[in-house]
């Protein structure tokens, strides 16, 4: 479901006298709120909200995306890319906050960082291809990259990495603890105190920006306090103590009717996703479409998004979008708990003692994770799906987790079977652990049969004929349907020259009447 986040704000900062006047905090202390602590801020080692949210201040990026998606200096002032490579040239005169300047060769090791297998980054297959290495020029300031696998939206991609500097870069506790002296962004940490609160100074020298713009308008200082309760966070925008907090709550209307300054935000809940590693029971594709099956996905979102939410039309929901259009609607099986009740028949989950299904004597368990940071209605959700869930012969523990305890389990761990953690996404292909095979198949022929439509179909979308349809684009070429090559000689010949093109890296195959071959580079 896309559901819509309040983000009000109870007035310009301290020393206003108007509550949600809506004007800018200049010069003045900005105090937000978020409802989980970050945890660890590593920029290469988080993907949770909170903490990118935290990083933004903290970091900025090679580019940045105007409004309607276009490039903007950041860090870069030039840039180039394709499918494979991209270059970068720095803006000149960047300094890191330690004070000491911004170099190639820093922007590299952050590239590098991520791409080397070996850093196990969540970023690695988001932002940056495993095995992508850049190779920095200090002199002429720049910075050429080699993805690990291609990319059709690779500019954006590396665009949008955090870059580190300093001693975070040889030390990375430092970064885990708010990376004083080694941003690039904006403002520097100056007190961090977990679960607490986290307070952001501006930097002096601080000169670069979106398209040159610089630190106008801004609060000299950011407050971030960690306020789990969205009542109460709510009670501290009525009475000024707060400037900003986001709520995606019943707490929407009250603040609604007090007028503030706000801004409506669209953020995913409510997606599912399952852990298909090892022996897990989301490794077979039968029990996930059950579960699936056995769900009124509306009614989920309705719980889940205190019925202000719409189904959503595709999993990438961060703006600005690089592709819009329904990839959703029609891609999912509906509710039919009969037929789910038949799928995991078929796939060895029988009924057992307490209505427990159980398959080689041992039960269908699963934990559901949900996070605690997107407010009550996410318990009141999972429980909802326990419910259904245990109806179809699942036993379901939850298990309720705030931002810091998702990214060690999901991006750690590994201990998960269901993560009800909402993820953003600003580009189709971050979400293709297959991806980085693609390219690696050989040359093959695929043979069609006579009105064989609907496969077809399900073919080309596997293939991703555009980006924004499928995120394979840059590692699987369109494929092209072509004649079948005519088969001829004796069966001897024939086989000696499947042989040869099997040696070649590709595989051809007979053709009959009516019948085409699809060629996939």
């Amino acid at each position: 479901m896309a559901a819509t986040a309040l983000l009000a704000g109870g007035c310009g900062g301290s020393g206003s006298s108007v509550a949600g006047d809506g004007k800018l905090a200049d010069g003045k202390t900005f105090t937000t709120a978020y409802a989980s602590d970050p945890g660890p801020l590593d920029p290469a080692k988080t993907v949770m909200s909170i903490a990118v949210g935290i990083n933004l201040y903290l970091y900025d990026p090679l580019i940045h995306l105007s409004d309607k998606g276009e490039p903007e200096a950041g860090l870069a002032q030039k840039w180039q890319a394709t499918l494979k490579t991209a270059t970068f040239t720095l803006r000149p005169g960047l300094t890191c906050s330690d004070g000491s300047p911004l170099t190639a060769s820093d922007v590299a090791a952050n590239i590098d960082y991520i791409g080397d297998p070996k850093s196990k980054s969540p970023l690695a297959g988001v932002l940056i291809q495993p095995g992508t290495t850049a190779e920095a020029d200090n002199g002429q300031r720049t910075v050429t990259l080699t993805s690990g696998a291609p990319d059709a939206f690779l500019l954006r991609n590396v665009g949008s990495v955090p870059i580190a500097c300093g001693d975070g870069l040889k030390d990375r506790t430092v970064l885990a603890k708010g990376g004083k002296g080694s941003g690039t962004g904006m403002f520097t940490m100056t007190e961090a105190v977990a679960n607490d609160h986290y307070t952001l100074t501006r930097r002096k020298d601080y000169s670069w920006g979106p398209s040159g713009r610089g630190a106008q308008g801004l609060p000299d200082k950011v407050t971030i306090r960690v306020i789990p309760n969205e009542t109460t966070a709510a009670n501290l925008l009525m009475s000024g103590e707060l400037n900003a907090a986001a709520v995606s709550g019943p707490e929407q209307k009250r603040l609604a009717a007090q007028k503030l300054f706000h801004a409506d935000v669209q953020a995913p809940l409510g997606e599912l996703y399952f852990n298909q590693s090892g022996a897990r029971p989301g490794a077979d594709e039968k029990v996930r479409r059950a579960l699936v099956q056995a769900l009124y996905l509306s009614d989920v979102g309705k719980v889940v998004t205190n019925g202000t939410g719409k189904p959503s039309q595709g999993l990438v929901t961060g703006e600005p979008r690089a592709c819009t259009g329904d990839s959703v609607t029609g891609n999912l099986p509906p509710y039919d708990l009969t037929a789910a009740k038949s799928a995991l028949d078929a796939a060895g989950w029988a009924p057992g003692p307490g209505g427990i299904r159980t398959k080689n004597g041992k039960k269908l368990t699963l934990s559901l994770m949900y996070g605690t940071q997107n407010g009550p209605s996410m318990a009141a959700g999972a429980e909802l799906i326990q419910k259904e869930w245990k109806s179809l012969g699942a036993e379901v523990t939850l298990k309720p987790a705030d931002s810091p305890a998702l990214n060690s389990t999901l991006f750690g761990s590994g201990n998960w079977d269901i993560s009800m953690g909402p993820i953003a996404l600003t580009a189709p292909n971050q979400l293709v652990p297959s991806a980085p095979r693609l390219h690696r198949w050989p040359l093959r022929w695929i043979r069609l049969s006579p009105g064989a439509t609907a496969g077809v179909r399900r073919q080309r979308w596997r293939d991703r004929r555009t980006a924004c349809r499928n995120p394979h684009r840059g590692t699987a070429q369109p494929a092209v349907e072509r004649p079948c090559p005519r088969e001829s000689g004796s069966r001897a010949e024939r086989r000696r020259r499947a042989t040869r093109a099997r040696g070649r890296g590709r595989v051809r195959t007979s053709a009959s009447a009516g019948r085409t071959c699809r060629w996939r580079p």
